[in-house]
């Protein structure tokens, strides 16, 4: 394998949008790089798109300039390779640039379980605030929350 890590381009939506389906949003990703909002990296095996990750310099749900890493995917088929490590060095890496701590939040059900284990592996502790949805805490007493990809809990990681 020969990974290569570099911003997303325009030129790339339609590649990784083959995988992931979301054609609209990562164009979004690409005029927000442009604009200093985020940073982008897509890995390659040679001409083979094999996963992405961003990382967004202002958070919804992290203040204190804390930035988060954000929609992170490896091809399923290249899962368990060093991909995904690759990807979020990477953006680690450049979130050290700017801050000590970067963020993370990770869905809660099953689909999400390789994900859990890997970032606290990495050493990302639960930042305690609970369970959020749409970026904001669920309530402890008398709230009724849909189980699905917006059902997170958030996490840090000191860099520095």
């Amino acid at each position: 394998m020969t990974l290569a890590i570099r911003p997303l381009a325009l030129d790339d939506v339609e590649t990784v949008a083959a995988v992931f389906n979301k054609p609209e949003r990562l164009r979004q990703y690409v005029a927000e790089e442009a604009a200093g909002a985020l940073a982008t990296f897509v890995a390659w095996d040679g001409d083979a798109f094999v996963g992405y990750v961003i990382l967004r310099w202002r958070s919804q749900w992290f203040a204190d300039g804390i930035p988060e890493i954000q929609d992170f995917n490896v091809v399923p088929a290249r899962r368990r390779q060093g991909i995904g490590t690759a990807l979020l060095d990477a953006a680690e890496a450049c979130a050290a640039t700017r801050s000590a701590v970067v963020g993370i939040g990770v869905g809660m059900t099953a689909n999400y379980g390789a994900a859990q284990i890997m970032y606290v592996k990495r050493g990302y502790v639960p930042d305690g605030r609970g369970l959020a949805t749409h970026h904001r805490p669920v309530r402890y007493y008398g709230e009724s929350v849909f189980v699905d990809d917006d059902l997170v809990l958030y996490f840090t990681r000191t860099l520095r």
